[in-house]
């Protein structure tokens, strides 16, 4: 299996769970990205700590500012994404921030609906929107026709509990608004795909397992699966994707995951 190789990788979220575990594995790589942006809310909070901890001793990691909700956000943290690259694209773009509020469907409301939505769908569909300039650059500058998660990639980190035929967990963690917004979610990872295609821009949605972290955990339950064993998974099912996987809905292992 190749190791996955790329110039220049955006995560979103990086400052705790999946996001810092993409991180740390990008930093480990044999061959590391020459610039790692990790955006969060708030870089210089108490919740960034591991994350400054790690710029301090890689000069290749950034980072940058981000509230996924917020355009205007999104557009700063894309100019600054821009000022490193230079006259080189991003590579790959990881949606991975994201928010659950855990309650039952009765209790749902439509400030929760909204804010979940906004922040899970809303989120990758504007950082799509921003960052497509960079990747195109990044497709233009890369050899060969096919896509690859080398060459441009939008990854939006999705869940199992989008998915409409399997509802899995349901008993555990009902959970509406979230599976709603991650529902929502696949189909914007699919209408991406078939948008970005003609700009060599491979777009997936991907499940990284039911994960130990705090949002994992936050029905209660320990979930099955290490932050370690998901992002080396995941790692590991981006560098062997190519045109015929865009659109798709894959999980970390690399199974397809229905819709």
């Amino acid at each position: 299996m190749a190791e996955l190789c790329v110039g220049s990788v955006l995560v979103t979220g990086a400052n705790r769970g999946i996001g810092l575990g993409l991180v740390h594995h990008f930093l480990r790589m044999p061959k590391p990205p020459q610039w790692i942006f990790a955006t969060c809310r708030d870089p210089k909070g108490q919740r960034a700590q591991d994350l400054q901890n790690l710029a301090s001793k890689h000069p290749n990691l950034v980072i940058i500012a981000l509230e996924v909700a917020n355009p205007v956000s999104i557009k700063a943290a894309a100019a600054k994404v821009g000022e490193h690259l230079g006259g080189s694209g991003l590579n790959l773009l990881i949606n991975n921030a994201g928010m659950v509020k855990p309650k039952m469907l009765e209790a749902e409301t439509l400030e929760d609906m909204t804010e979940t939505y906004t922040t899970n769908t809303a989120g990758p569909l504007l950082m799509g929107q921003a960052f497509l300039p960079l990747l195109k650059k990044a497709a233009q500058g890369s050899p060969g026709s096919g896509l690859s998660c080398s060459k441009a990639a939008i990854v939006n980190m999705s869940s199992i509990g989008g998915s409409i035929a399997s509802c899995f967990g349901w008993e555990i963690m009902p959970v509406a608004s979230y599976r709603c917004s991650k529902a929502a979610l696949n189909m914007l990872s699919k209408c991406q795909s078939l948008a970005y295609k003609e700009h060599g821009i491979l777009c997936v949605a991907l499940h990284p397992g039911w994960v130990q972290t705090d949002m994992g955990s936050s029905a209660g339950h320990t979930p099955p699966v290490t932050v370690d064993d998901s992002v080396q998974g995941m790692l590991k099912v981006l560098s062997s994707l190519s045109e015929k996987d865009t659109g798709a809905f894959l999980d970390w292992k690399g199974k397809v995951v229905p819709w």
